[in-house]
Formats: structure tokens, C-alpha cells, sequence
């Protein structure tokens, strides 16, 4: 018998590999089992198949080493969806594999999962007995602080008769003494005295629900009929677009939706675009899930990702999960039901390292895999999933108006060029804004201010000869951060000092240029001197517990202004914000990108519907210098439809997506000069197959990243397309160019549906 295993390695998809005799009745689809590959390389790979026929091989077949899990770590749904990840984006199993299974589980990883221990505390045998509890009490009699802590040890571990062992709560060490306001040295003694005696345990990372179940909020009669809605359109279809504005209340269906799913006895994934959103979210249904409910997420540990994987695997505790793009993977044994929330936002495709995948669309495929049904849903969906619901491929419904019939905030534009000229722009901040800000702070209300570049300015440079640092290894201007007095780059994260002067000619001066968070944050402390201000982005929200930090400050009023990236415009509730000013709309729209004024529309859509989320109508003040831009004036009407008829009619018009499939392929290489001649070749050979489906190649806006000079190539291929005969022709061709000495250290990525 011979098994094929997926190893983390980008190369062939599986490697066949013997079964040892002893091993024959261990071995399963889904094992992880440790193997050799190459000359003294050892990895933990995954059984894929098992077969009894012997591979025509140049090769020896080496057998597996060892067998290092007794049980499948993934169920065979799994598997085939490795298959199509691979397939669809075109990558290996093994990078699928690497990306997927937490690194706790691989040998050869640098985080091997350990299980947790804690040091519990309980009476010796000689003194769990009632009739010799009063000898305990005689030892410690002359010894108060004793005496305290036994007596904190019978409350805490709520013992009723020690004839009743059942009743007996275990206790921890750590609680005992924090409950006790005891110590190491007293618990000593008590022990030393054979009354205690401690014990290691195993015990799980996972945190656990103790407050009471509440029953789920009944709908509203909107909410209801979207509800209703959504249920009828599975009947027929297998995806549902809900189309809800901002605060509509569309996480209160949701838990209907989840409840319904439960009664079932399947599972539900609700996707979430960003880790900023499950503090929020997860404490709303807790209360009525309890710990029915997991949290998965980029923050979760090594540790408690294993634990996360392996309570699903084991059908434990956990019904549903709430998380980020990564939950997509995890062993669900019978999905019924999945969520995309906010599925318009980007952040759900993952761009490095492969697999390049999109959650949402995979998330699709998925449910299919497991007869699921899928909601998609958004205040302002992608144009892609807008199309299909009207198309009639998706189901729709639409949810219209706000919670409590709260009115949708009220947009006022800033031509920020003007008052520029009639130089009345003193600050970042137009006259109105400030106002409109005095105002909010008097009432006791909040603000969030929205600007889309972290840092404190987006690069210095010479006053004089406009010099500006750039990053050694990347093709790209420096981002000044005041607070640490130092130059990133946002690509590659290396840091400078601030240069004492101009390289050039010598000048001194120099100056930011643009502005970004940080720089918003001094301006505002300024203006405000007395008000408590928070600042999100990714430099405040590097570690676990950042995130809910500043969200939990905002939420108990101990924040007045809120400023932040596009963090702050995904979903997030929060009552007491009564305006929102977006500071620099126009760079929204000025990116290279056929997707550009469809993002612009709906981030400046999403960070307005903060605003305002109650009974009162919130404000938003919008600061550009083009105010009669098309698609400013689309935000101002609220009007998701206009935006969607004038970027659906250039994308037919253009061969974009709906309409066509794109695939970047990118191009990297140290020499610059041998990578333009690689790219033409590479571009010449694709266009003899696919003609004038290939565009390019071209440089991208940042053409050298971590010393690796950029090329790209794009394809736009019609949906109806073979995407088995694509394959055999993109192979073909990267074959070709490998097998080509001097490109031997190119590296050759494709990226499938690229956002």
C-alpha cells in the first residue's frame, strides 16, 4: 500500500510515500504523519489518499517515519476543498496546506502545540473527611492568616459534605490565593502541614460563558419581512444578498437566522473583514449563544488556534464561529449555514502568501460542499455580488430603512480647494468641521474622524530641490511617524532616522508632505486640549488586545474622538457618535484601479453610517476639493444604485469583472534588466495561446518590493472560459520559462481575481 501526502513545500501537490507493515492499520485520509524529503529534511505532512498502486518512479519510495497524530486532523470535506483552492487559484497543496493547518501541529514548526497546565488546590485524603475537618482547623489555630485561607477554601470550593465528593468545585491555585488575598508562603504551610496538597492539570485556553443565556430580541416588522425574505429565497437559491443601510439591524436576523440553523443540529460560520469587528459582535452573541460560540482570528495564539480546530474536529463545545477570512478552514462536520458580513470589503482576500484566495467567493464553494446556504451581506455590496443578485443567480432582499426609523445621516460637502484659496483652511480641519465638532462635545456626543493613511505624513521632503526618502529595498517614499522620530516603510517595515539634511543640496528644512493619523491626532489635541481622544490604526493595534481596548473606551464614553484608517467603517456600533468627518475624500478616488471610485463610494458610505445610529440624525461633514465629482454627488444621495449603473456599464464596456475573470501574473526578480526580457517573452508566449486576452506586462505603481524588481502581466478572461484548458496553458508556459537557466531564480505568482 502506498499513501500520497501533502507536504508544506510549494512544489508537487502530493509525494507518494510506503506504508510500513506495522503501520498499515493506523494509517487514514487526514493522519498527519512525519516523513523524509530530500537529504535529512523532515516535515509533517497529511495522508491525502491511499492506493495499492505502485508509482512508476526514477525514485525510491520512501516509507513514512512515523505516525503523528491518532486521529485525522481534518475531515474529507477538507480535503476537497484544498483541491479546488488549489485549483481555482492556481497553487500547490502545499501551500494551501501551510497556510491552513496551525502551525501547532507540524513537527517541524518552530510552535508545537503545548497543552496548558494549571496548578490546582484540594484537601489531602486525611482531611477530605468531615469528621477530620476540626483537626485541620486545630493545626492552623495560632495561625490567622491559615486559618483565613482554609476557611476562603471551603466557601470558594463550595463544599456541602465531603461524604458528597460530586459537589466538590476544583480550584485553582491562582484563584484560590486571588480570592483569599493569600499567598505562596501560607498555601506552603498548609500544605507542609499534609491539610493541602497541590496537582497539575490540563486545562483549555478557550475562554467560557458563565453569564445567563438570554432569549433572542424579536424582531422588528422590517426586520422581519427581510427575515422572512431571506428564508423564502432559499428555496430556491442557495445565496441570499441582503441589502441593509447602516443600522438596519441586520445582525439581529442574523441571530435568528443562526438560532433556526441550531434547531437543525448544523453549524454556522458568520465571516467577519476585520479582527476590529468580533469584540463588538462576539459579545452580542455570547449572551444569546453562550459557549456555543468560538472566536477565531489572526490574534488567537498557536495554542488556542489547536485547541479552536480540534474542539470542532471533536464535535465539542463550539456550534458557531465568528472570525476573519482564515475560519473558512477550519474542520466543520456539517455546516448549514454561513454569514459575509460586510462581504463588499477587501480585506477578505488574502494577498500574501499563497493561497490568494477570496473568502467570500471560497466561503460559496464551501456551503456547496456542505448543502449550506449563504448570506451575503452589506449596506453597500460589491458590484460582483449586486450583479448576480439581479441577474437572479443570488437571491435579494433589501432592507431599507434604519432601526427605530432613525434617518440616514445627513452629508454636508467642504470644498476644501476653496477655502484654500480664500485661505481659511487654518488646520486639517474646514471652519464647519470644527464647529460641528465644539458642538457635538458640548452635547456629550462623539466624533469619529476618518482618514485613510496612518502615520504622521505620507513622506518629507526638500523644501528646496523636493528630495524625498525612499525606502532601500522598496520602490516607494517613506512614511514619517512623529511618535517614534523615525521613516517606515509601509511594504517591507524597515525603518530610518530622520535625515539631518537634504542628501542633494544640503538644506536643513525639510518638510511633511500629507498627512495621516498621527498627524490628525496632534492637531485635534490641540484644538481640544481637555478631550480624550483614541487613535486606530495599525500601528495602535499591533497586539491581542488593542483592538478591543480602544473599542471598549469608545463604547463607555472614556472617549470623546475617535480617529482612525478604515478600521473604524466596518460595522462597528456605537451609540453616542453624532458626527463623522471624512478628511480627505479625494484620496480615496485617486488610486490606479478600475475598482477605485467603487471603494471610494463605499468607504465615505460606511464611515457615514456611524454617524447618527439611534433616534437622533447624525452629521457628516466630507472635506474635498472636487465636490461635483460623480461619485461625491452619489454619497450625498445616498444613492447606491447611481454608483452601481454608471461603474457596471465601464466594466462591460472594459472586459472587468462581472463580466470577465482577471489573473494577475507577477513577475519578480533581483536584476531589473533580465526581468523586463523574461517579462516580454513570458507575455509573447501567452499571447500566441490567448491573444488579446494579455495585457502587458507593465510595471505596477510600487515596482520593487524587498529588493525584488516587479513585472506584471494581465489576464482577462471570459467567464465561460475553460478554466482546465487555461490551466494547461499557463503551465505550459511557466514551464518554459523555468526551464530557461537564466530565469531559474525568477519567481512566477499568480493572483486569481485580484481586488
Amino acid at each position: 500500500m502506498f499513501v500520497e501526502v501533502v507536504l508544506p513545500i510549494p512544489l508537487a501537490d502530493t509525494y507518494t510515500y510506503s506504508i510500513p507493515p506495522e503501520m498499515e492499520k493506523s494509517v487514514a485520509p487526514g493522519i498527519m504523519v512525519l516523513v523524509e524529503f530530500g537529504k535529512n529534511k523532515h516535515y509533517s505532512g497529511i495522508i491525502a489518499y491511499i492506493h495499492p498502486i505502485d508509482p512508476e518512479s526514477r525514485f525510491e519510495i520512501k516509507p513514512i517515519i512515523a505516525i503523528e497524530s491518532n486521529q485525522p486532523v481534518l475531515r474529507r470535506p477538507q480535503i476537497r476543498f484544498w483541491e479546488w483552492l488549489s485549483h481555482y487559484y492556481l497553487c500547490k497543496l502545499g501551500e494551501v496546506y501551510k497556510a491552513v493547518l496551525p502551525s501547532g501541529f507540524r513537527t517541524e514548526s518552530s510552535t508545537n502545540y503545548k497543552q496548558k497546565k494549571e496548578t490546582f488546590v484540594r484537601f489531602t485524603e486525611k482531611y477530605n473527611d468531615n469528621n477530620r475537618l476540626c483537626e485541620a482547623f486545630d493545626l492552623v489555630k495560632r495561625a490567622i492568616k491559615q486559618e483565613k485561607l482554609l476557611l476562603s477554601y471551603i466557601e470558594c470550593s463550595k463544599i456541602s459534605g465531603f461524604e458528597k465528593k460530586k459537589e466538590i468545585k476544583e480550584l485553582s491555585k491562582k484563584e484560590l490565593l486571588s480570592k483569599s488575598g493569600s499567598n505562596d508562603t501560607i498555601l506552603n504551610s498548609l500544605v507542609e502541614k499534609g491539610i493541602f496538597e497541590t496537582y497539575e492539570k490540563e486545562i483549555s485556553r478557550l475562554e467560557t460563558y458563565t453569564h445567563e443565556i438570554q432569549p433572542l430580541n424579536k424582531l422588528n416588522p422590517l426586520q422581519q419581512e427581510a427575515y422572512t425574505g431571506i428564508v423564502q429565497s432559499f428555496r430556491e437559491k442557495d445565496v441570499c444578498l441582503l441589502h441593509g443601510v447602516t443600522s438596519a439591524g441586520k445582525t439581529e436576523i442574523y441571530t435568528h437566522l443562526i438560532a433556526e440553523t441550531l434547531k437543525l443540529n448544523r453549524q454556522t460560520l458568520i465571516l467577519l473583514p476585520e479582527i476590529a469587528l468580533t469584540a463588538q459582535i462576539t459579545g452580542r452573541l455570547k449572551r444569546f449563544f453562550g459557549n456555543k460560540l468560538g472566536v477565531y482570528h489572526s490574534k488567537v495564539s498557536d495554542n488556542e488556534r489547536v485547541e479552536i480546530w480540534n474542539n470542532l474536529l471533536n464535535d465539542e463545545s463550539y456550534r458557531i464561529i465568528l472570525g476573519v477570512r482564515s475560519s473558512i478552514f477550519l474542520p466543520f462536520r456539517d455546516l448549514g449555514l454561513i454569514i459575509v458580513d460586510e462581504e463588499h470589503e477587501p480585506s477578505y482576500k488574502q494577498q500574501d502568501p499563497a493561497p490568494r484566495y477570496h473568502a467570500r467567493n471560497a466561503a460559496i464553494v464551501l456551503a456547496t460542499m456542505h448543502s449550506a446556504k449563504v448570506v451575503l451581506g452589506s449596506a453597500t455590496p460589491s458590484i460582483e455580488s449586486y450583479f448576480n443578485a439581479q441577474t437572479g443567480k443570488y437571491g435579494y432582499v433589501e432592507l431599507n430603512k434604519r432601526f427605530e426609523d432613525t434617518e440616514l445621516p445627513l452629508i454636508t460637502p467642504v470644498n476644501v480647494k476653496e477655502l484654500r484659496r480664500k485661505k481659511r483652511m487654518k488646520s486639517l480641519f474646514s471652519p464647519l468641521l470644527i464647529e460641528k465638532m465644539q458642538e457635538a462635545l458640548e452635547n456629550g456626543e462623539q466624533i469619529l474622524l476618518f482618514q485613510n493613511r496612518r502615520g504622521f505624513a505620507p513622506m518629507i521632503s526638500c523644501k528646496i530641490c523636493d528630495w524625498t526618502p525612499k525606502c532601500r529595498f522598496c520602490d516607494v517614499s517613506l512614511t514619517y511617524h512623529k511618535r517614534y522620530n523615525q521613516l517606515t516603510c509601509h511594504y517591507c517595515g524597515s525603518t530610518y532616522p530622520i535625515p539631518s539634511e537634504c542628501p542633494e543640496c544640503g538644506n536643513k528644512e525639510l518638510k511633511p508632505q500629507g498627512f495621516g493619523t498621527e498627524k490628525v491626532e496632534e492637531e485635534i489635541l490641540q484644538l481640544f486640549p481637555e478631550t480624550k481622544v483614541d487613535r486606530m490604526d495599525a500601528d495602535t493595534t499591533k497586539n491581542k488586545k488593542s483592538f478591543e481596548e480602544i473599542i471598549t473606551r469608545f463604547e463607555q464614553g472614556k472617549t470623546q474622538i475617535l480617529i482612525g484608517t478604515q478600521m473604524i467603517s466596518k460595522g462597528l456600533d456605537f451609540e453616542k457618535v453624532s458626527l463623522v468627518g471624512i478628511l480627505n475624500a479625494d484620496s480615496l478616488m485617486s488610486f490606479p484601479d478600475f475598482r477605485a471610485y467603487e471603494r471610494a463610494y463605499q468607504l465615505m458610505s460606511q464611515v457615514s453610517g456611524r454617524a447618527g445610529r439611534r433616534k437622533k440624525q447624525g452629521e457628516v461633514v466630507l472635506q474635498t476639493s472636487h465636490p461635483e465629482h460623480p461619485i461625491i454627488q452619489t454619497v450625498l444621495d445616498h444613492n447606491y444604485t447611481g454608483m452601481y449603473q454608471t461603474q457596471i456599464e465601464e466594466r462591460q464596456l472594459f472586459h472587468y469583472p462581472p463580466f470577465y475573470r482577471l489573473i494577475n501574473i507577477n513577475l519578480k526578480h533581483k536584476n531589473e534588466d533580465l526581468l523586463k526580457k523574461m517579462a516580454s517573452e513570458y507575455a509573447n508566449l501567452l499571447r500566441n495561446a490567448l491573444g488579446d486576452r494579455v495585457m502587458g506586462p507593465d510595471k505596477p505603481p510600487v515596482s520593487r518590493i524587498q529588493s525584488f524588481h516587479i513585472q506584471k502581466i494581465l489576464l482577462k478572461i471570459e467567464i465561460s472560459a475553460s478554466l482546465n484548458i487555461l490551466h494547461k496553458i499557463l503551465e505550459d508556459v511557466r514551464s518554459r520559462m523555468l526551464a530557461n537557466s537564466q530565469y531559474k531564480y525568477a519567481i512566477i505568482q499568480y493572483d486569481v481575481d485580484p481586488v
